[in-house]
């Protein structure tokens, strides 16, 4: 189905995305990786200091930074506890 004109890039069995919607998503289908609720992903071009003010902003690591196709990340609660990531391809 092409409703809204998207195209996807598959990044294995289990995971696709894409950046043509105007505002990048990706589908992920591997029960052991997927969050509850959608993850807003937050692009940084400096991962480890962006992760040190999460940390200073009370934020709490829920999955340190780890490489995947595209990048690196890591995940994250906010004092609210909505779980977010930051990536950088750098």
């Amino acid at each position: 189905m092409n409703v809204f004109g998207w195209s996807y890039k598959d990044w294995g069995d289990d995971y696709s995305d894409t950046k043509s919607s105007g505002l990048g998503s990706g589908i992920n289908a591997d029960a052991n990786h997927r969050p509850e609720h959608p993850l807003p992903v937050i692009y940084t071009k400096a991962l480890e200091a962006t992760r040190e003010k999460v940390l200073a902003g009370k934020g709490t690591i829920t999955r340190e930074i780890f490489s995947f196709p595209g990048g690196r990340r890591f995940h994250f609660l906010d004092p609210s506890g909505n779980e977010l990531a930051v990536w950088s391809d750098v």
